[in-house]
């Protein structure tokens, strides 16, 4: 990508798309094209095609998706399936159509099989079962991931997809019922303090192992690919590093400034016993994180909550 480039970053009010574009900002791209959704509905295929025929970006980040934390992935099944499918749909295929130069895939950890061997590595996908709660927006990336493949294998696309593990930063969603862990648990702390109350009750055993990344982290890594990956396949993004839900807990309660006590509800799902990322093959391109997870967690606090 050239300074000039016609970037189009599809997705650009939400976390990793906000990030992305903040990214690009800083390192002097000047032609970034946004959109929002009540601008630009990327589930209409029509009206996807005639942006692209007027607007003929030459890049694409492909950021935009319905997500949301085990709740809203298991309540909303068929939703996430649809809506996910027909935004990445239209927006790689009118890519084709109109000859974009580069387009990147944004994908999620939850790809990879349930009790598929840790560390996650690439080509671990599609060896087993997935995750029963999030099996459909599971689903829909895995077709996005093979959807680039396949333009690339029968039109020479350069179409790469990336895979993101557990993020976390601004423009984050904290609503507690489709919200992903770490926010929701910024959120339950700061208002059990606010309010006083003597607990917080944490949804599982506290048991299951993630990895988080930083938006921040995770927008520098999409642009450094942008510009330095080229390849089939997709390229796992992560720090390496993961932590019990529990200890997140007592680490966000610690930041927060909670006084009260912590109680796990074994009735509720755990989820993934584990999802930790392999980023060798990342780290090998010449890519590493660089915010740790308690200084990340204690500015996304600062910025969203005490300012």
């Amino acid at each position: 990508m050239e300074l000039h480039s016609k970037i189009f970053v599809a997705g650009h009010r939400g976390m990793v798309g906000s990030a992305i574009v903040a990214n690009l900002e800083r390192k002097g791209f000047t032609n970034i094209i946004k959109r929002t959704s009540s601008e630009l509905d990327l589930r209409n295929q029509k009206a996807v095609a005639d942006f692209f025929e007027a607007e003929k970006p030459e890049y694409v980040f492909l950021a935009a998706a319905k997500v949301g934390g085990i709740v809203a992935n298991n309540t909303y099944r068929a939703d996430f399936i649809y809506e996910n499918m027909m935004i990445q749909n239209n927006v790689i295929h009118q890519s084709f159509e109109n000859g974009v130069k580069k387009l990147m895939f944004l994908g999620s950890s939850c790809i990879y099989p349930k009790l598929a061997p840790q560390p996650l590595k690439e080509d671990y996908l599609l060896t087993g079962l997935l995750e029963e709660t999030n099996e459909p927006y599971a689903i829909a990336k895995i077709a996005g991931i093979k959807m680039c493949d396949a333009y690339r294998d029968q039109y020479g696309c350069n179409f790469i997809s990336v895979m993101p593990t557990n993020l976390y930063g601004l423009n984050d969603n904290y609503d507690l019922n489709n919200s992903h862990v770490l926010p929701a648990l910024l959120r339950k702390f700061h208002e059990a303090k606010h309010n006083n109350t003597p607990e917080v009750t944490v949804w599982g055993t506290g048991t299951p192992l993630r990895e988080f990344l930083h938006a921040t982290d995770m927008a520098d890594a999409c642009v450094f690919l942008m510009q330095n990956y080229n390849e089939k396949g997709f390229v796992n993004i992560g720090s390496g590093k993961e932590i019990s839900i529990r200890d997140l807990a007592f680490l966000v309660k610690d930041i927060v400034g909670f006084e009260g006590e912590i109680i796990f509800d074994t009735t509720k799902p755990d989820g993934t016993p584990r999802k930790l990322m392999d980023v060798s093959k990342l780290n090998d391109l010449g890519w590493n994180y660089s915010i740790e997870l308690k200084d990340g967690i204690e500015a996304v606090y600062k910025e969203k909550f005490l300012s």
